[in-house]
Formats: structure tokens, sequence, C-alpha cells
């Protein structure tokens, strides 16, 4: 290997704030999630001051209610988060551990796990208030990249969910990476940064692509067709990025190193990628059925 980067000097805390006998952690992971609500609540604002962008120029909701939508989703993405992690990742920790399960400022939430609870507490709330259900999941999958960007970064900053070894020149030494976990690298055991790969993938780039088609093409004048660019396009990047990322550590054995959950011949897929392939399906259905209503 004839470059490395070494792990920048980061703390998953950002300050600690004393309160008497105790001291509140100010964390990044945490900081991500407030930051890619703030970031997509105003965008959604954007969006819905400007009705000519909506299909008979009509929004799915006024800028006062956006606020009451935002509660449901924060709820949605938390308890989805959260259960979906337990129950996809780590059933069998959170069994034996039960209390650990509330302990959601340690890390551990699951995105497919969070778009569930976001898809509940969106139906649930369009129901309530007679809202296009159509339109109200394009005003939300526009604004969901802002919170994976900064979320992905907040991962790479906890050193966690890092990628493969590698002997690229970006491959990052990560704390806690021994050399003997990495037999087919040749000097300090480098991985893929994979938290930047889906940062890059998941956040920027299908985030400039729906506010490109939003806010220019006019995509929301067809409902339905946004919610499956974002389904479609978070499903390809979460699958591509699967093959550099390693896998959770309850499904990596000595008979199956790459941590595969489903054999399809001698080609292997991971939870991940499991869970993506659908969301890429459903999204291209809505990209297609949308145009053709349209």
């Amino acid at each position: 290997m004839l470059l490395v980067i070494p792990f920048p000097d980061l703390s998953p805390t950002l300050i600690e704030i004393p309160l008497g006998p105790i001291t509140l952690p100010i964390r990044w992971y945490a900081l991500a999630y407030i930051a890619g609500i703030i970031l997509g609540v105003w965008m959604a604002g954007r969006a819905l001051a400007r009705p000519a962008l909506w299909q008979n120029e009509t929004p799915p909701m006024t800028k006062e209610r956006l606020e009451d939508f935002t509660t449901w989703l924060i709820i949605g993405i938390i308890l989805g988060g959260r259960i979906g992690y337990v129950l996809f990742y780590e059933p069998a920790y959170f069994l034996e551990n039960p209390g650990d399960i509330l302990r959601v400022w340690t890390g551990g939430m699951a995105f497919h796990g969070g778009f569930l609870g976001v898809l509940v507490a969106g139906l649930i709330f369009a129901r309530k208030h007679r809202i296009s259900i159509p339109k109200l999941a394009d005003l939300a999958a526009l604004c969901t990249a802002p919170g994976l960007l900064f979320g992905r970064v907040a991962n790479f900053i906890n050193a966690e969910l890092w990628g493969r070894p590698t002997d690229a020149p970006w491959g990052v030494i990560f704390p806690g990476v021994r050399a003997q976990d990495c037999p087919d690298i040749v000097g300090p055991c480098a991985r893929h940064p994979s938290q930047l790969y889906e940062a890059g993938l998941e956040g920027l780039v299908l985030g400039v692509i729906l506010v490109w088609l939003a806010f220019t093409r006019g995509w929301l004048r067809t409902p339905g067709a946004i919610c499956g660019v974002f389904l479609a396009g978070y499903g390809a990047a979460r699958f591509f990025v699967e093959f550099y990322r390693v896998a959770d550590a309850q499904y990596i054995t000595p008979d199956n190193p790459l941590g595969r959950v489903l054999f399809v011949g001698d080609f292997g897929l991971s939870m991940g990628q499991i869970l993506s392939t659908p969301m890429i399906l459903i999204g291209l259905a809505f990209i297609v059925l949308a145009r053709r209503r349209a």
C-alpha cells in the first residue's frame, strides 16, 4: 500500500455540558438528525410556497400545517429507525438487553426502519387531514436527502459502519481495526470509507437530482414521480455501496466472511441489499405509473 489516510482526530461528542453531578453530551449523531430535519423542513416550506410547482397549482398542505407534519415525521423516524435496527440487525442482542433499546443516543438506527416509520406516520397524517397521499409522499421524499447526508457523515465521525479492507489510496485506517482483520493487505489495515460513499450518493447526488426534477423540471406536477425517484435512487445507491461496506457482525462467520444473508447461486446478497431491492422495484413502478397518469 503506497498511501493510506489516518482517521482524523474526531470525537463522537462535540461538547459536554455540565449539569450538576452529571454531564450532558452533545453528540454529532444527534446533531446530524437535527440539522437534517431543519434543512428538510426549510426545503419543504420553499416547495409549498410555490403553488405552480404542484399539480393543479395545489400543494398538499399549507405552510402552517407543515409544523404539525414535521412532528409526525420525527416520531416516525425515531421509532421506525430504532425498531427497524432492533428487528433487522441485532434482535438477539436486544432480546437479552431490552433496556438498551431506548439508548438511541448511542447510535443504532436503520434507514429502512425509519422509512417504514415515516410511511406509517404519513399515511395516518394524510388520512386525518384528507391530504393527497402521492403529493405528501413527494414532499417527504424531496426533503429526505439532507438527513441522509448529515447522518452518514456522523457515522464516519463515530468511526462506525466502515467498509471492507482496501489498498486504494483513499483507504482510511479506522480506530479499532486490527492488522489481522485485513490478511490480504500489506501494511496498515485501511478500509473503504463507505459512510462517505453513502453520504455522497444517497445524500448529495440524490438530493441534487430531486431538487432539479422538482424545482426546474416540473416533476411535482406528476404526483408520485418524485417519491419514485427517491425510492429507486436510494435503493440503487445503497445496493451499490453494500459491495464495499462491512456486513453487521452477527452475519459474519468463518464460512461466510462477507456476511451475505441470501445466496442466488454463487452470488450473495447482504441484508442491506435485500431491504433495498424492493425499494428499487417499487420506486420504478411509481415513476412508470405516475408518468402514465400524467
